[in-house]
């Protein structure tokens, strides 16, 4: 079992701050309006208190849930001490930022939980992508997960893989 002793306190802040990150990749990828960025991370914020309150994906990620609602409840920012540059270079940032949160996964937690963790990202990334519709007007043909937040999931899936072995 792996806990929050077997990580620095760096290490611990960027795995809490990771589905919010992951989140954010979503909405960097089809920016819409500020309704649709507030449903994103709102989506985002419910797959991290949920898991904090209903647990399933292992201790860990419910500790790392746990922690994230605790600072939520003092209204500190889960994105404090992340701040991707403006413009093109802010998605690379961001999928860089989730390959250094796997990597301290994979080295420090056991398969099991590091596949959690893995998971729980993608579920806060899909809940993003699912929370808004895009494009259409006044909601007419719109869609739930548009083209660019779709690449985006599948380019978060192949950052967040467990390496072979």
């Amino acid at each position: 079992m792996t806990s929050k002793a077997d990580f620095t306190d760096e290490e611990w802040t960027r795995l809490k701050r990771a589905p919010f990150v992951a989140g954010m990749a979503i909405t960097l990828a089809d920016p819409g309006g500020p309704i649709e960025a507030f449903k994103e991370i709102a989506a985002t914020l419910k797959t991290v208190l949920g898991d904090a309150e209903q647990g399933g994906r292992g201790e860990l990620v419910t500790a790392l849930a746990r922690d994230v609602e605790a600072e939520a409840r003092e209204r500190k920012n889960p994105l404090a001490g992340f701040k991707p540059s403006k413009g093109a270079t802010a998605g690379v940032e961001i999928l860089d930022e989730l390959g250094a949160v796997n990597q301290v996964v994979t080295e420090k937690a056991t398969a099991e939980d590091a596949a959690a963790v893995r998971q729980w990202l993608l579920a806060a990334a899909t809940a993003a992508a699912n929370a808004a519709k895009e494009g259409g007007f006044m909601g007419f043909h719109a869609q739930r997960v548009s083209e660019g937040e779709q690449q985006m999931l599948d380019r978060l899936g192949e950052v967040l893989v467990a390496p072979s072995a």
